[in-house]
Order: C-alpha cells, then sequence, then structure tokens
C-alpha cells in the first residue's frame, strides 16, 4: 500500500508527500513516520509507549518532551487553517488520529 487516507488527509509514501483538502503539507522526516504511524492506526488510541517504540526506536521511557514537541508540531501542520481537527488528545491514553 503507497497510499494512505484518512478522512481529507492523503500520505503518499513513495512521493513523501502530505496532502489536505489538496493542499501540500511540508513535514519533517520524523513528523512523516509519526504522521504515517497514527494514519495506520486511524481512530485508535495510540500510547506515548506505542510512538516511543515504533516511531523513535526507543524502548524505554527516556523521560522527555520529544512527543509532545512533535505533536504539537505536526498538529500546527494539518490542523492549522481547517474548520476541523483531526489530533487529538486522549486525556490519560495518548492520541488519535481521526476522519
Amino acid at each position: 500500500q503507497t497510499l494512505l487516507r484518512v478522512g481529507e488527509l492523503e500520505m503518499d509514501l513513495i512521493g513523501r508527500a502530505v496532502h489536505r483538502q489538496g493542499k501540500e503539507i511540508d513535514l519533517q522526516p520524523r513528523e512523516f513516520q509519526l504522521l504515517e504511524f497514527m494514519m495506520r492506526h486511524a481512530g485508535q488510541s495510540v500510547t506515548r509507549t506505542m510512538l516511543l517504540e515504533k516511531v523513535w526506536e526507543y524502548h524505554f521511557d527516556p523521560q522527555t518532551n520529544v512527543i509532545d514537541v512533535h505533536i504539537s508540531r505536526l498538529r500546527s501542520k494539518i490542523d492549522k487553517g481547517f474548520d476541523r481537527p483531526m489530533l487529538q488528545t486522549v486525556r490519560g491514553a495518548g492520541y488519535r488520529l481521526d476522519a
């Protein structure tokens, strides 16, 4: 599968391009990896531990805010200027990408 789609958000894995409502979204490599993981688990709560293991390949908690910083940057890129936010914080659980 080379094209991921969640609602109006589309990711081309080969071309390394992301679009929402036809607007291109420029992502850094780690943001792209993070969004790909979130899109593959769309509608599910994704824990910080899952993100650390699958996106950062850490098998321990480094006790930093690296996830918060990247989620914040990603949220500003994919949600800013659109009517409805897609990247949600699930209190006490992690994050969820909804269509």
